[in-house]
């Protein structure tokens, strides 16, 4: 996984509550396969209409967002079926972060863990942000800052937000938790160690 610490990008607005796992990555012929082309795949069911052919209302086929790398929607962000291709989808298109009023947990651990940023802002800040990204229409760049956890603005405004500082040190080293565990391997064997010695009896539990 590619350490996060900042990147700059075009803010794409899909403010729709509920989308569900089905709607990021639906499932499909061309999903079945061993190699599926996992960009193709993200909402492909909006992005084209039923006879193949791109539809041009929807945001991510707007010239101004076929490079977007930020999506900012609405509550419970990924709800549905636990679903990878929902994220290797998104990742695919080339998303970095999402910004959402929530998400479902599940797909929001999966975030992490594939190196894309999940981004809940306070409430206070949640309305002012979406009105700025849709005022901006895709003319100009965000930038997510995980070193300093806000989005910058291009009118200047930061907009600050909240992160589990394991999650963000995972993001930032581009490591996972796993990793960062076997980093204290020492610290942890020295406390077994040691309750070993003053605590004996804990040993025989379940013997």
């Amino acid at each position: 996984m590619d350490p996060f610490r900042t990147f700059s990008g075009i803010a794409a607005p899909l403010l729709v509550d509920n989308i569900d796992t089905d709607q990021i990555a639906p499932v499909s012929d061309r999903s079945r396969r061993l190699d599926p082309d996992y960009a193709s795949l993200f909402f492909a069911g909006k992005r084209r209409r039923a006879d193949g052919s791109e539809d041009p209302a929807f945001v991510l086929n707007r010239a101004a967002f076929r490079g977007a790398r930020i999506l900012v929607t609405g509550a419970r962000f990924g709800c549905g079926s636990a679903r990878e291709s929902a994220i290797w989808a998104l990742k695919a298109f080339g998303i970095r972060a999402i910004v959402a009023r929530s998400f479902a947990e599940m797909y929001r651990e999966t975030c992490l863990r594939n190196g894309v940023l999940p981004i809940v802002l306070d409430a206070s800040d949640c309305a002012a942000f979406e009105a700025d990204v849709t005022g901006v229409d895709g003319a100009a760049a965000y930038t997510v800052d995980l070193r300093d956890p806000h989005i910058g603005a291009p009118n200047g405004r930061r907009y600050a937000y909240a992160i589990d500082g394991a999650d963000r040190l995972a993001l930032l080293e581009g490591t996972d938790l796993v990793e960062l565990t076997l980093r204290r391997s020492a610290a942890i064997e020295a406390w077994e160690a040691r309750t070993r010695q003053r605590q004996p009896w804990l040993q025989d539990v379940g013997h």
